[in-house]
């Protein structure tokens, strides 16, 4: 009781701040950046760079209430053929810049849901990636499979064309929850993909869940994880429900009357959390669980867990190119986003030009700045030896970007000549303490609860 005293006391209750899967993050983003500096940013990329790269489906069978994702409804395959097509064109236009010998580090399908691509369109979707960009050694190729749209055709394309990685959302396996989110998705039939994609060798498994849905109480979220451990993924994204009707207008659907309090959303995760790590998974970052062997246990043991906009990865490399409406890349440059809807960046792409509509070019103290914040999100540590040795600051600046920090949360970080750290009791706060070194104006959006 101590402990959530002094949480409610700093306003972990209360505030909204960032995910901080970026720095600057997305609403800061503006039309400075176009598709001249994508297409340099492209061209900038060293001869036989490891790359990664993220293909954006938008398309659903049905709208799940609770998502607050950038898709749109289909009952055809239609539209999904055809947004297939410019996919190719697109790249067909990235081939053109990309210089010579690049290969894939990661290349990860999402949505939306990209398993609504016929089985032919995802090898051919497949193959004219790789005749641009060919998977490199030891890479990972991963999709996101949503159980009610997927078949044994389907899964034969994908494991056929090389994905080695699979990601199922999960959310919450309670049918009364189920149906108040909009998303029907029996654990049945959940188990029955899994158990399809191990028998044509995919071994491994992420898996996504909630908390703070609707009904949702400690019970209900500790039968939910209980099951999802009965299906052993090899990792897992515990996020917390963000409810923001005003910007997902479907999210209206949701009582709201009904989602758990501020301070119950910390039971619930604290329950779900309790439950991976008594059955072997180690915690990674303030929401991600994985098995000791999993490449993101191993690179949160070794110091190389990076954070992107998937959430924590073990992915290296300093290139992520989006594809698709409302893809994001990150360059070292920078950040360039295509155009959000389908229609502006299909008209993009078929009059032969690449479809960043913003961005953000980084800028003075950005990178810094980021790499504070990343230390934070994945680490729960700034060492202050890496960054005086990386960006030349001297003890007084560095003290002085610790300072905000100190000064709002006391004892629940500690500060010394080794760095900043926050400890355990203190976890929590991890976004706050991370949004005191955000040089940004924050009032530019609504972000998700703390907690």
């Amino acid at each position: 009781m101590e402990a959530e005293s002094q949480l409610t006391r700093l306003g972990l209750f209360d505030a909204r701040v960032p995910r901080y899967t970026s720095y600057p993050t997305a609403p800061h983003f503006n039309s400075s950046v176009g598709a001249e500096d994508f297409r340099a940013w492209v061209e900038n990329i060293a001869e036989g760079a490891r790359i990664s790269l993220y293909l954006h489906v938008p398309f659903c069978r049905r709208l799940c209430w609770f998502c607050a994702c950038r898709t749109q409804g289909t009952t055809s395959d239609d539209p999904v053929r055809a947004y297939a097509e410019v996919l190719k064109a697109e790249l067909a236009i990235l081939k053109a810049h990309l210089p010579k010998g690049v290969t894939l580090s990661r290349l990860h399908w999402g949505g939306g849901t990209p398993t609504l691509m016929p089985p032919e369109v995802m090898q051919e979707v497949a193959g004219t990636v790789f005749d641009i960009v060919p998977l490199g050694d030891g890479a990972e190729f991963s999709v996101e499979i949503d159980p009610n749209e997927i078949d044994d055709a389907r899964l034969d394309a994908l494991a056929a064309a090389g994905m080695n990685r699979a990601s199922i959302g999960v959310q919450d396996f309670e049918p009364a929850i189920q149906k108040a989110i909009g998303r029907d998705q029996s654990f049945e039939i959940t188990k029955m993909a899994i158990d399809k994609l191990r028998e044509r060798g995919v071994a491994s498994l992420n898996a996504d869940i909630l908390f703070g849905l609707p009904h949702q109480n400690r019970e209900r979220i500790a039968a939910s994880v209980q099951k999802l451990l009965s299906l052993a993924p090899d990792r897992v994204a515990l996020y917390g429900y963000a409810h923001v009707p005003w910007m997902a207008r479907r999210q209206v659907m949701i009582p709201s009357d009904a989602l758990p309090r501020p301070e119950e959303r910390l039971q619930l995760f604290e329950t779900a959390r309790d439950l991976f790590v008594a059955d072997g998974y180690d915690e990674i970052g303030i929401d991600h669980f994985a098995l000791p062997g999993d490449g993101l246990a191993v690179a949160a043991r070794e110091g190389r867990l990076r954070r992107n906009f998937q959430g924590y990865t073990d992915d290296l490399a300093d290139v992520l190119i989006g594809l698709g409406a409302s893809s994001i890349s990150r360059f070292p440059q920078g950040y360039a986003q295509n155009a959000p809807s389908t229609s502006a960046y299909t008209r993009a792409i078929r009059d032969g030009r690449f479809a960043t509509a913003k961005g953000h070019a980084f800028a003075g103290e950005d990178i810094l700045r980021a790499r504070l914040i990343e230390a934070l999100m994945c680490d729960f540590r700034i060492d202050a030896g890496e960054i005086r040795g990386r960006f030349g600051l001297t003890e007084a600046q560095l003290a002085g970007l610790f300072a905000p920090a100190a000064r709002e949360f006391g004892d629940m970080v500690e500060v010394s000549a080794a760095g900043l750290f926050i400890p355990e009791r203190a976890r929590p706060l991890t976004r706050m303490i991370a949004r005191t070194f955000d040089a940004y104006d924050l009032s530019k959006a609504g972000h998700s609860p703390a907690v």
